[in-house]
């Protein structure tokens, strides 16, 4: 048994055949844990380490269990054969990866040691040293950069962006491919000139050549009651296609490709 299948970690859902977030078909694993409290979370059950129950469909579920590497990858690996044919892998999700580096690290390379494809969705909010721990077994780093304003970016998600910012700058150097994604949220950041911003900030990242939209939706909704948690975003409208289209061409007009969806 190679030392890292006994690392242990946090974890509240394993996905199976997603054609998101990587290249190929992929398994992706959420982990709990977050150090941001964005307003629009589509998995605030993520946000806190600790185990919880949430209420769905007049039920209380159980969202959290602890999992060796060793336990997850018995998972993943049912799926190897449409890896192999689409190119997929894993990717790691959440709450963020980071908050549990060393499990994360675990899991890239025990995935890497199989041959497969390996990404992480992540904030880039944590000391550089920990990210560093996964960069090794790391193929695609989705990087989020939520806002240029750090005041707004604080007022949105409970913390500032500067550190974000600056590991930015750090992983188009040192991560093999760097991807920068928006979530579009409406009254945040969903203006011609905020998108524009970033765009130009990610246009900057050496090495970075690439930046997806996301637009803003409800999906979440109803976990924050379930948690008994309020949603201060109900009555957001999520962007139309129009407007989606008109902010893909603000970062296109940067040099950098781009889609909505990622």
């Amino acid at each position: 048994m190679e030392y890292y299948e006994t690392v242990k970690g946090r974890i509240f859902d394993i996905q199976r055949f997603s054609i998101h977030d990587g290249p190929g078909i992929r398994t992706i694993v959420f982990l709990k844990g977050c150090v941001l409290r964005c307003r629009w979370c589509c998995n605030p059950e993520s946000q806190r380490f600790e185990l919880e129950t949430m209420t769905m469909n007049g039920k209380g579920k159980s969202v959290g269990r602890d999992v060796t590497v060793e336990e997850v990858m018995q998972e993943v690996i049912k799926d190897m054969p449409y890896y192999r044919r689409s190119g997929g892998g894993l990717t790691l999700s959440g709450g963020e990866c980071l908050c549990q580096a060393d499990f994360s690290a675990a899991l890239l390379h025990a995935a890497k040691d199989i041959g497969l494809n390996t990404a992480i969705e992540s904030t880039a909010c944590m000391k550089f040293e920990e990210i560093e721990k996964l960069l090794p077994f790391l193929d695609l780093y989705l990087m989020d950069i939520k806002h240029m304003n750090s005041e707004k970016h604080k007022d949105f998600t409970n913390q500032p962006n500067e550190l974000i910012l600056e590991n930015a700058k750090k992983l188009g150097v040192a991560a093999k491919k760097l991807i920068i994604r928006v979530p579009v949220i409406p009254n945040f950041n969903d203006t011609e000139e905020e998108i524009r911003a970033i765009a130009q900030y990610a246009a900057s990242i050496p090495n970075v050549d690439e930046l997806h939209l996301l637009p803003y939706h409800r999906l979440g909704q109803d976990k924050y009651e379930g948690l008994g948690r309020d949603y201060t975003l109900k009555d957001i409208v999520p962007p139309i296609e129009e407007h989606m289209e008109k902010l893909l061409e603000v970062v296109k007009s940067t040099g950098l490709k781009s889609q909505i969806g990622g």
